[in-house]
């Protein structure tokens, strides 16, 4: 049985990974009708042409860190037919689990080192475009793990703790990358993720660094 030609969006900052993917997919029947490397010409491009599916890195610029998630977030409230993959490198749990909260139809997320060939994932593809939900056995597993957690803090990863630690104790970002021997750059990027995972999204009147920290003394029983 021949299947249909899906039309595909796909958003991935690497130019090189992004002309390749369209190569690859274009070579199996599909038609990449955009290829953006932001998250803005994300949203553009599928408003433009309403595809099936919409390929999404999770890290996109300005800092690298959800900016593809929050994408894919925006999507499934305002064009809910359109499947969503995410094809990322890194295995984000907390951000899954935020994709697939308001259901699994029409979701997928696979990890770029682990599909071995090109049909792979253009079944993949498929099945997301048609309702169809397709995730890695690795973020299966990290799911299943956050979901037995009873502490927001276990869902950091060991540098996230750290910057958030020296945080508590009232270090600056200045500060924090001196101490850890890094950038303040990769400082802030790893406040992002912790803010994302605290669910402290940006207000006009909320310090969220401030809120930060009070869930980490809260939750760690720390005086």
């Amino acid at each position: 049985m021949t299947r249909r030609s899906l039309r595909v969006v796909l958003a991935e900052d690497s130019v090189v990974l992004r002309e390749g993917m369209v190569e690859l997919l274009s070579a199996r029947g599909c038609s990449v009708v955009a290829a953006v490397g932001t998250p803005d010409g994300l949203l553009a491009a599928v408003a433009e042409h309403g595809p099936d599916v919409a390929v999404v890195d999770i890290r996109m610029p300005p800092s690298h860190t959800d900016e593809g998630i929050r994408a894919a977030l925006e999507l499934r409230q305002s064009r809910p037919e359109v499947g969503i993959l995410v094809f990322s490198q890194h295995v984000e749990a907390v951000l899954a689990a935020r994709l697939l909260s308001g259901g699994a139809a029409g979701v997928g997320y696979l990890l770029k080192e682990r599909v071995a060939r090109t049909s792979e994932l253009v079944d993949a593809l498929h099945r997301v475009a048609t309702g169809g939900t397709v995730l890695d056995p690795e973020i299966v597993t990290g799911l299943l793990e956050s979901g037995t957690r009873r502490s927001r803090i276990d869902a950091l990863t060991r540098r996230e703790r750290e910057v958030l630690d020296l945080m508590a104790q009232g270090h600056s970002n200045r500060s924090i990358a001196q101490r850890l021997v890094v950038t303040e750059r990769a400082v802030e990027k790893h406040a992002a993720a912790i803010f994302l995972k605290f669910d402290l999204p940006p207000t006009a009147t909320d310090n969220r660094r401030v809120k930060a920290v009070l869930t980490y003394l809260t939750e760690t029983g720390s005086p």
